[in-house]
């Protein structure tokens, strides 16, 4: 009898579409539109068995047998330990940089190509100056040795519009067109050459 009533109950709550047969909950409707009441398709109800299945194996392994590769921060060490391991060993003894002038031909041949493709922009191809100073005579505004090209080449002068290059030209490279200024531009005779600017060296 009770279950007869419960029963009742239950149908009172809903309406059935007469062509589909679809569960409709009464009162639940908004500008014409329906709420239905179907059970979830079964696929739907197992992804979301394996979802709940696969949630409790994951905090096993994570707080019941403390599995650090579960981490992201764990796991992105073991990666990187994995790819220092598998690097090249490096001689450190011919890795470290020298800070000398070259005068070999290959180095001032391929400063000269650095030169000409980003030097010559604002000293013109023979050093005799446009934007920036001459480089052919002896006088320099920051300086006139070795450290004190490097030093420009690397930092720049930024009030002077010269970019900084250390990130765009290695150091061989950034060597290789300082020494080619030092032994090819230094001392000699541009077609056209810029007022001194400096100091005399």
């Amino acid at each position: 009898m009770a279950t007869d009533n419960i029963d009742q109950k239950h149908n009172e709550d809903y309406e059935y579409d007469t062509l589909t047969n679809d569960r409709l909950i009464k009162d639940h409707d908004y500008d014409g539109i329906r709420e239905l009441d179907n059970d979830l398709p079964p696929w739907w109800k197992w992804l979301f068995y394996i979802t709940i299945i696969f949630s409790v194996v994951y905090m096993i392994r994570l707080f019941v047998f403390n599995d650090d590769s579960l981490v992201q921060e764990r796991e992105y060490e073991i990666e990187m330990a994995e790819a220092k391991a598998n690097m090249p060993e490096v001689d450190e003894t011919t890795a470290a940089f020298e800070l000398v002038l070259l005068e070999d031909e290959a180095s001032l041949a391929s400063g000269q190509e650095t030169w000409a493709k980003i030097c010559s922009v604002c000293h013109l191809m023979d050093g005799g100056g446009l934007v920036g100073p001459n480089m052919t005579d002896h006088y320099w505004i920051h300086g006139n040795t070795l450290e004190d090209m490097w030093r420009i080449v690397e930092n720049g002068v930024i009030e002077k519009g010269m970019i900084p290059y250390k990130d765009q030209l290695s150091e061989q490279k950034r060597l290789e067109v300082i020494s080619y200024i030092m032994v090819k531009i230094v001392g000699s005779t541009p077609a056209t050459a810029k007022e001194p600017q400096g100091t005399a060296y």
